[in-house]
C-alpha cells in the first residue's frame, strides 16, 4: 500500500504576508516572528516516515523562496491554485488517495494527531479536526476528489466553516478528531500561551 499524503497549505511567512488580523493587534514584525515560528513547528512535525509530506504554497514566488530553519529545502512544493480557500483545498486534495490537509497556524498539532487522522480513515471516508473558532485544523479523505466536491458553498473564515463542510460531506461519513486552537488573533495567542503555562 502506498503511503498516505499530508499536504501543508502555506503562505510564505514574510512581513505583511499572512496573519493580517494578528498583525493589526500586535504589529507586523511581531506577527511575522510568530508566524515563522508556527511554520517551523508545523513543518517539523509534518515530516514522518509513515506518510509523505508536501507543501502547497502561495504566492508563486514561494515555490523558490529559501527559508532556512522554517521550510525544509528538500520538501516537495506545489503552487496553490487561484480562488478562495475551498477552491485551493479542492485542487490540492483531488489528485490524491488517503490524503490529509493541514494549515500552518495550529501550534497544538503533533504527529499523534496526524497519525490518528489517517487511522480514522480506516473506519470512515473522511476525518475532520475542528478548531475553537468554527474552522478546522485538518481534513482527511480516503479519496481526495470526494472531499474536493464538498468545498463549495462553504462560509470560509467564519464560525460556520467546519459545520458547512460537515454538512456537505454528510456528518455520518466523517470521523471527528479533537478540537484544537489555531492562532488568528491575539486572543488565540494568549489562550495558547496560558494553556502552555498551565501544563508547566
Amino acid at each position: 500500500m502506498t503511503k498516505p499524503t499530508l499536504i501543508v497549505m502555506a503562505k510564505a511567512p514574510v512581513i505583511g504576508g499572512g496573519k493580517t488580523r494578528l498583525a493589526r493587534e500586535i504589529g507586523a514584525a511581531e506577527a511575522w516572528r510568530i508566524n515563522r515560528g508556527l511554520h517551523a513547528h508545523t513543518l517539523r512535525l509534518a515530516r514522518d516516515e509513515r506518510w509523505r509530506t508536501m507543501l502547497c504554497v502561495s504566492p508563486r514566488a514561494a515555490l523558490d523562496v529559501q527559508l532556512p530553519g522554517v521550510w525544509p529545502r528538500n520538501l516537495p512544493r506545489a503552487l496553490q491554485c487561484a480562488g478562495d480557500l475551498g477552491a485551493r483545498l479542492a485542487a490540492a486534495m483531488a489528485p490524491h488517495r488517503f490524503v490529509a490537509v493541514i494549515g500552518s497556524d495550529c501550534p497544538m498539532i503533533d504527529r499523534r494527531h496526524i497519525a490518528a487522522a489517517f487511522t480514522a480513515l480506516r473506519r470512515a471516508p473522511f476525518a475532520l479536526g475542528p478548531t475553537h473558532d468554527g474552522g478546522f485544523w485538518l481534513l482527511a479523505a480516503r479519496k481526495g476528489r470526494d472531499a474536493a466536491r464538498a468545498m463549495s458553498g462553504v462560509r470560509w473564515s467564519s464560525q460556520y466553516a467546519a459545520r458547512d463542510v460537515l454538512s456537505n460531506l454528510a456528518p455520518r461519513t466523517v470521523a471527528r478528531l479533537p478540537t484544537l486552537r489555531d492562532i488568528d488573533v491575539l486572543e488565540d495567542l494568549q489562550a495558547v500561551r496560558a494553556q502552555r503555562s498551565a501544563r508547566r
